[in-house]
């Protein structure tokens, strides 16, 4: 697993050993390419991963210059991990502020937003069911944790590809990258 774009293009990564379930190197050129059509660049985003893993979706944004990039991550031997990557990726002294919440994704946005994002992206474990994900999409909608050009992008196995947005987000496209599907949509403020 390596950064594909930005001041540490080509850092290899490591990955957490059975704990997590990375995101495949196909799934993740296609996320970037789609956030990139989306945002232009990455300039002065804000980005939150909530369900880290390795830490590489939110590195790649830091190295592709986010200006704030989060982390929530529950587990020990992924934040380690996370810890190790970033140090990797800091060698290539990335322009943005970086910060790993030991945490629950549940716990994380039951407190009040550290920031508002323009990039979210969420891809708890499979076993977490659909429900689940849009019950933790709801509580960040009515918490405020976006900024009003918001997109979100949310990963499922393609096995079961029938993920539907709740109240407060509107579709906006999705794509199959083999074992995994990403769901993209869109923030819709309450007053928008």
């Amino acid at each position: 697993m390596r950064i594909i774009a930005g001041v540490a293009k080509g850092r290899t990564l490591g990955s957490v050993a059975g704990a997590t379930r990375p995101t495949s190197d196909r799934a993740r050129e296609g996320l970037f390419s789609s956030l990139l059509s989306e945002f232009g660049d990455f300039l002065g985003l804000h980005v939150l991963d909530l369900f880290g893993g390795s830490g590489a979706i939110a590195l790649e944004a830091l190295s592709r210059g986010a200006s704030i990039v989060h982390i929530v991550e529950n587990d020990d031997e992924a934040q380690k991990t996370i810890t190790n990557n970033f140090e990797l990726v800091s060698k290539n002294k990335p322009v943005g502020k970086f910060h790993l919440y030991s945490m629950s994704a549940q716990r994380f946005i039951s407190d009040a937003p550290k920031e508002k994002y323009h990039i979210v992206y969420v891809d708890p474990p499979y076993d977490f069911t659909d429900a689940q994900v849009q019950e933790i999409l709801t509580k960040m909608h009515s918490g405020g944790f976006f900024k009003d050009d918001a997109l979100i992008a949310v990963e499922r196995t393609s096995k079961r590809c029938n993920f539907s947005w709740p109240a407060g987000y509107s579709a906006v496209r999705e794509r199959n990258y083999g074992q995994a599907t990403i769901f993209y949509g869109n923030y819709t403020p309450e007053n928008g």
